[in-house]
Parts: structure tokens; C-alpha cells; sequence
């Protein structure tokens, strides 16, 4: 009797064991199974991020777009790339470099003065001919784009580099087509050059827009904006805080 029932609990003993061992197999199986599907994203995701991105189109943005932000202040500006006096050949212009900042600064709408007729040549010795030739004929040559409604906005910066010490002709094609809808507004001139300080584009500004309050303008050097922008920045800044904006 003794034997018979050391040999049954001999045999649950072993009954036990084994549904342990079977019980522990299982249970870490499905946990590697877990952490394999973890460690792998999925194919979606991978997908996704690692697509690029659509490029955002370039152009000026219509007129509607224009102040989605509700300023009141605009800049408008015209700018060029192409080789450049003392600095090479550039793939952003010196002006528009301000203008960004200047945006930057008060949070204005950006207006880019583009020729309806692009035939300024990208080299340096021939663009200075095509300009001193609208000069001497006093050209006005037209621009593209549709202008933004300028009644919305109390302040307008107005930048250009400097083309034998004046403004470059397309710039007043927009003074003069756009006299009335500037008048009583605070207009800001601004420029890039080397050398020929603001060029007296205040003055000149004033002469085309006399129903408008000229401000105090600013000249940056077109190397420092390429070369040297911390100083440029700093110098839009301290412009823009003496202005009261």
C-alpha cells in the first residue's frame, strides 16, 4: 500500500513538472512575439517619413493672401541675383535680404516687385548698361503680379538697390501707378548698395508720393547682407525700434 501510493505521487510530481514547463514555454513565446512587433515600425510610417515634401510654390501670393495675418504694415521691394558689385554671383538678393528681415522685425506682409518683361541679364557689366538705358529714357517698365489692396496697410516699406544713384525705373512704374492709393500713408524707403549711402531715395520718394509721410529710411552695404548679417540684422533692428515699430 505504501508503494502504490509513493508511486502516484511520484507520477503527479511529474504531471506537474511538465504542465510548468509547458506553461513558462508559452507565455515567453508570446512575449518575444510582442516585443519583435515593437521594435519593427510599421510600413505605413516608414513610408511617410521618408517621403519628401511637396515644395511650396514660388510667386508672389495673390492679393487675398496677402494680409491673412491682419498687419498693417507692408513691404514692398525689388531685388536682384545674378553677379553682384564686391560680392559674385548670388542666388538670393541683397534687398530681398532685408526685406525678410524687416518682416521678421513688425510682422508685415511681403509684396516682391517682379518684371512682367525679365530681361535684366544676370552679369554685372550688362545689367549696369540695360539700367543706365531705362535711365537715360526714362523708362517704366511694367511689373507682374496683381498689387495688394494698399488702403489696408498705415505703414509701407519700399526697398530697391541702388542703380545709378536712384531708383531702379520699374520702381516708378509703382510710385506713379500707385500714388493715390499710398497717399496718406507712412512710407519707409530702404536700400542695398556700395557705396552710394540711401542715394537720396527719400527725397525722390517724396517727389512721386507728395501726399505721404516719408520716414526716416536706412542703407545697408549689398556685402554685409551677404557676408555679414548678424550686423545687418542688428542694424534692422535698431532701425525699426527708432522708428517706433
Amino acid at each position: 500500500m505504501k508503494n502504490m501510493k509513493c508511486i502516484l505521487n511520484v507520477m503527479l510530481s511529474l504531471g506537474l513538472a511538465v504542465s510548468l514547463t509547458a506553461c513558462g514555454s508559452s507565455a515567453g513565446s508570446e512575449s518575444s512575439q510582442n516585443a519583435a512587433e515593437t521594435a519593427v515600425p510599421d510600413a505605413a510610417e516608414i513610408t511617410e517619413t521618408s517621403s519628401p515634401q511637396p515644395e511650396t510654390p514660388s510667386g508672389n501670393p495673390s492679393a487675398e493672401e496677402q494680409n491673412e495675418e491682419g498687419s498693417d504694415i507692408l513691404v514692398v521691394y525689388f531685388s536682384r541675383t545674378g553677379e553682384q558689385y564686391t560680392v559674385g554671383v548670388i542666388d538670393h538678393g541683397n534687398t530681398a535680404i532685408v526685406a525678410e528681415m524687416i518682416k521678421e522685425e513688425t510682422g508685415a506682409d511681403l509684396f516682391e516687385i517682379l518684371p512682367a518683361d525679365d530681361h535684366y541679364p544676370m552679369t554685372y557689366a550688362e545689367l549696369t548698361d540695360i539700367a543706365k538705358k531705362e535711365q537715360n529714357e526714362n523708362a517704366r517698365p511694367e511689373y507682374a503680379g496683381e498689387i495688394p489692396d494698399l488702403s489696408q496697410y498705415s505703414t509701407i516699406f519700399i526697398g530697391s538697390p541702388v542703380w545709378w544713384g536712384d531708383w531702379p525705373m520699374i520702381m516708378y512704374t509703382f510710385f506713379e501707378e500707385n500714388a493715390d492709393a499710398l497717399a496718406g500713408n507712412d512710407l519707409v524707403p530702404f536700400n542695398s548698395n556700395e557705396g552710394s549711402g540711401l542715394a537720396g531715395f527719400d527725397r525722390k520718394l517724396a517727389s512721386k508720393c507728395p501726399e505721404s509721410t516719408i520716414l526716416k529710411g536706412l542703407a545697408v552695404r549689398g556685402n554685409d547682407c551677404q557676408n555679414k548679417q548678424d550686423s545687418v540684422r542688428q542694424a534692422v533692428s535698431d532701425w525699426i525700434a527708432e522708428l517706433g515699430y
